[in-house]
């Protein structure tokens, strides 16, 4: 098996295009219209689904394409940061960190698709869901991108999806409550405020609005 560290550095000399080394393995049907803008999900490695995936599969990836400096957006790896994250992407669509961190390429190289990224940031969204549809914290990433662009009804429909597949997690809430405030929806970002301040979530920008706006009772 060729290690991904092998293939990255390979592209490298390239600028960081990786080769698509899976010719052997192109599906013989008309590619989908998801495929055609976002590429097939078929991989030489992978792929995997990041909620169970082993500890030396992870390894075997994240070594090499997903270190603590890739994922603080410092320096690559094996290539461009960029190109690191299409990789450790590639073989987990899934990846939520992964997915968190290209997200943030975006905004600070203020590019889309990212400098090294093989598809946009939403390519690697549309990815992720096809590839696991059924992933609650997905959908809470991509409802939080969503509402970075400005997209907020868009990202309502998602953290709605994210929470009837159970995400009940104070990042999920807070968000939602958020994305809710934006929409005059006061009640329903009352409920997940309140929610998310139970489960422990710290920041108190939303309690805040709440407050501000009259809708947050006084304790």
């Amino acid at each position: 098996m060729i290690r991904p560290r092998f293939i990255c550095r390979f592209a490298r000399l390239r600028g960081c295009e990786f080769l698509l080394l899976v010719a052997a393995l192109a599906m013989a049907q008309p590619a989908a219209a998801d495929e055609a803008t976002c590429g097939a999900l078929r991989n030489a490695y992978g792929p995997f689904d990041y909620r169970t995936a082993g500890v030396a599969e992870l390894q075997l990836v994240e070594d090499y394409h997903f270190t603590a400096e890739v994922e603080a957006l410092n320096s690559g790896k094996s290539c461009a940061i960029g190109g690191d994250l299409d990789y450790t992407l590639r073989a987990f669509p899934n990846h939520a960190r992964a997915l968190v961190t290209m997200m943030n390429l975006q905004f600070k190289a203020r590019k889309d698709p990212p400098p090294g990224a093989r598809w946009s940031v939403s390519c690697y969204f549309d990815r992720a869901l096809r590839f696991r549809p059924d992933d609650a914290t997905v959908h809470t990433i991509f409802a939080i991108y969503l509402m970075r662009l400005g997209k907020t009804a868009d990202a309502v429909t998602q953290f709605e999806t994210a929470a009837e597949l159970g995400d009940d997690s104070g990042n999920l809430h807070y968000n939602a409550g958020l994305a809710y405030f934006e929409l005059r929806d006061y009640d329903k970002s009352l409920a997940h405020a309140k929610r998310a301040y139970e489960l422990g979530f710290a920041l108190p920008g939303l309690r805040d609005k709440l407050r501000k706006a009259g809708k947050w009772a006084a304790e």
